[in-house]
């Protein structure tokens, strides 16, 4: 059994986590990235479509101190979406389309 990938494929790679997944928020800014609980929640708490490198926000619309750089139209050749690098895919059909950020998360709130 292999251990669960504790980052994205696309991540900056700054740490062994995703420094950038911990530091985007929702686009109001009261709340982390897919954590909203704002009128916008149905839609911003989604992981669908072309995403940021660290998943947590959807392509073009990172939060994270990388925003700068994420929310640039990729300058050569793009992906099958045409949103991202062609070697950076985050889509559904990326190898690792699948990735959430909060499946890594522990939820104390409803431990006991």
């Amino acid at each position: 059994m292999s251990a669960p990938v504790a980052k994205a494929s696309t991540c900056c790679g700054k740490s062994a986590e995703c420094v950038c997944a911990k530091q985007a928020t929702c686009s109001c800014g009261k709340q982390s990235a897919l954590h909203c609980t704002c009128d916008k929640a149905n839609s911003e708490n989604a992981v669908e479509g072309p995403r940021c490198s660290c998943r947590a926000r959807p392509a073009g619309q990172c939060t994270c101190d990388r925003a700068s750089a994420e929310n640039q139209k990729p300058a050569g050749n793009a992906c099958a979406c045409g949103t991202r690098p062609a070697d950076a895919c985050t889509c559904e059909k990326a190898a690792d389309g699948g990735f959430n950020p909060t499946d890594l998360e522990t939820d104390f709130t409803t431990k006991n």
